[in-house]
């Protein structure tokens, strides 16, 4: 199946799949290394690996979590057939290859639910027109003397001077 294979450099596809499987064995898949032997290829990222049973999602559901935790577009997403999805599913994001191609062959007890693309940033921008964006149209800074300013260490020590002058004419 075309859709089990992620190409090099893949960037923003999530793949979402139904367990199939008994809860303990879906809680095992949060293991790091344990969804790389259902999904059939090694070096998964687990940090872009989720393994959830539906339900924690309360009021917010498959479809929620997708469009607005993932941000997946909503015309991607078919409410009533992401709704009938019950039970433990994983949620497996391009990123977990680090941008490496490979070919998924997951365990017969996984079913492929859905093929999702997040929204890209757009990058893109006009020319930006205001005066300040003009090269060089920043005040001019103030030319310093190549001589540095002492005066306010001559100050600072001739202040010292008399109050250690002071004290010891109190003393004396």
């Amino acid at each position: 199946m075309s859709d089990l294979t992620l190409s090099a450099g893949e960037r923003g596809v999530i793949r979402l799949f139904s367990l199939g499987m008994r809860p303990e064995e879906a809680k095992f898949l949060r293991e790091p290394g344990a969804a790389d032997q259902v999904l059939g290829v090694s070096g998964l990222d687990p940090q872009q690996i989720d393994v959830f049973p539906v339900s924690d999602l309360e009021d917010l559901g498959l479809y929620g979590y997708l469009s607005e935790g993932c941000g997946v577009s909503e015309d991607q997403l078919d409410r009533a057939r992401l709704e009938s999805v019950d039970g433990w599913v994983l949620v497996l994001r391009s990123a977990a290859l680090g941008g490496r191609a490979a070919t998924l062959n997951p365990d017969p007890r996984l079913r492929l639910i859905g093929l999702y693309t997040e929204e890209a940033t757009n990058w893109s921008g006009g020319t930006i027109e205001t005066e300040s964006a003009r090269p060089y149209s920043a005040a001019p800074s103030p030319v310093s003397s190549e001589q540095p300013r002492r005066t306010g260490s001559a100050v600072l020590a001739l202040i010292i001077l008399l109050v250690i002058g002071g004290a010891l004419w109190l003393i004396l």
